[in-house]
């Protein structure tokens, strides 16, 4: 238990120190800079997919992307939970 909560602290300590360590930076992500990479190696390209549907915000695309993160680690807890109940057996 103990052990537990030390690390959870310490992942607690990791998600938010940098929001205190770097304040007024912006944490972009990886697409942006990828695509201001492309563009300076080569101009004239064009991308070969769009996307089929774009969330009319920045906050419901935060939201399906929290979702879809939510899901896949409930999944992951889940699986882990069942084979180690299923092992002690």
């Amino acid at each position: 238990m103990k052990k537990n909560i030390i690390l959870l602290f310490i992942v607690i300590i990791l998600g938010v120190g940098p929001l205190f360590i770097q304040k007024g930076a912006e944490f972009g992500g990886s697409d942006g800079q990828a695509e201001a990479a492309v563009g300076k190696i080569a101009p004239d390209y064009k991308p070969w997919f769009h996307t089929l549907w774009k969330p009319p915000s920045g906050e419901i695309e935060s939201l399906l992307f929290a979702l879809q993160a939510g899901i896949g680690a409930g999944f992951i807890g889940y699986f882990i939970g069942f084979m180690r109940g299923k092992n002690k057996q």
